[in-house]
């Protein structure tokens, strides 16, 4: 019997993939296989089917966006063979508390979402954006990794007993000069110089990586769009270029509000009947651009309503004057909006940012698609 289409459902692992088809003339996964993890064995294996199901049959492959990243997706592409990554958060699962979850099971799942279009796909970033990202990416784990290492360097000193009173904070020119100057036993002073060393290590090694994402953002498939966003508070050259390598094309939502979604902004909602239970935000999407909004939203909770200080009016040189009333209006509405939600109705701190986040995600997607009017 010939099919049309025949959905290949693919449960990704490190070693191995479980294979298996499903149509919807039969709605059933059948032909399960597991096989080593390398993209000449899923090809083998479509070719196996073809046996079962005809030479004609078009073949639709999926998996879950996981480790694996998009290699898989791109050799099986190179191959001529239809593939699709699923977001996770958009299939639907089964119900219920008590549940089997298998490599075989899975594989169907995913087979089955495709033959429903019971899913989202995953963005497929082109090939320059997806090294930029990379790239941005590791100058935060070295962030992360010099953040711990500061936290090291306090403890071991609080531990034994040497406190700071500077006036200033910590991590000043003149808290880093206390700290090789102190004088401690020597064990002790050859233990926080090998801190020290890594502290500096660190601190150099990310002027580096920030001069190098400079140069990035300076390309001409970035620049316009980077200075725009640099228009808003509290958005400069690393967090634009992010945003817009993560994102990739903004024109995919169809309006702010899909776009707000797609990061996890959103509330969620627990309703049935009469009863209405608002929840947090969803946090399913891109954790990566969610968090650096929400770092970007504290500047909105300092400085007072309206005012622009040099240094962002620098930055919005060179956009044209449509561009700069766009970003001055959203950043004088979202600096009123969290006054708003924390002096007058009383909301948590950290709850007006979220919602200042939101709203910012939306005034970006309306920056990079030219609905600024």
């Amino acid at each position: 019997m010939d099919y049309s289409t025949i959905y290949v459902g693919m449960d990704v692992h490190k070693e191995t993939f479980s294979l298996c088809c499903y149509t919807n003339e039969k709605e059933k996964a059948e032909y399960p296989q597991k096989v080593n993890a390398h993209y000449s064995k899923v090809i083998n294996y479509i070719e196996a089917m073809r046996f079962h199901y005809g030479d004609d049959a078009l073949f639709v492959c999926g998996y879950e966006a996981g480790c694996l990243g998009f290699t898989l997706y791109h050799e099986l592409t190179a191959h001529n063979i239809k593939c699709v990554i699923l977001a996770p958060t958009t299939m639907s699962k089964p119900s219920g508390k008590k549940k089997i979850k298998t490599d075989k099971r899975d594989a169907a799942l995913i087979a089955r979402c495709l033959a429903h279009h019971d899913y989202s796909p995953v963005h497929i970033p082109t090939k320059q954006d997806e090294q930029v990202k990379e790239y941005i990416r590791m100058r935060a784990d070295h962030k992360l990794a010099l953040k711990k290492v500061k936290q090291q360097i306090l403890s071991f000193c609080l531990r034994h007993g040497f406190h700071y009173d500077g006036t200033k904070n910590n991590w000043t020119q003149a808290h880093i000069m206390w700290l090789r100057t102190l004088d401690m036993d020597e064990m002790y002073r050859e233990t926080l110089d090998e801190y020290l060393l890594t502290f500096d290590f660190l601190t150099g090694k990310l002027d580096r990586i920030d001069r190098r994402i400079e140069e990035l953002a300076s390309d001409e498939t970035y620049i316009e769009k980077v200075e725009k966003l640099e228009c808003f508070l509290g958005i400069k050259t690393q967090t634009a270029l992010s945003v817009i390598v993560e994102t990739g094309d903004f024109n995919r939502f169809a309006d702010a509000q899909h776009y707000a979604s797609y990061l996890g902004l959103v509330p969620g909602e627990d309703s049935s009947g009469e009863d209405q239970n608002r929840l947090g935000i969803t946090k399913a999407g891109n954790r990566h651009v969610r968090m650096l909004l929400i770092e970007a939203a504290q500047s909105y909770s300092r400085g007072q309503v309206g005012y622009k200080s040099r240094v962002l009016a620098a930055r919005q040189q060179g956009n044209t004057p449509k561009v700069i009333a766009y970003a001055d209006r959203a950043n004088e509405r979202l600096r009123r909006k969290y006054y708003r939600m924390v002096l007058k109705c009383g909301k948590k701190a950290n709850v007006a940012k979220t919602a200042v986040a939101r709203e910012l995600a939306c005034f970006i997607w309306g920056m990079m698609t030219d609905n600024i009017t």
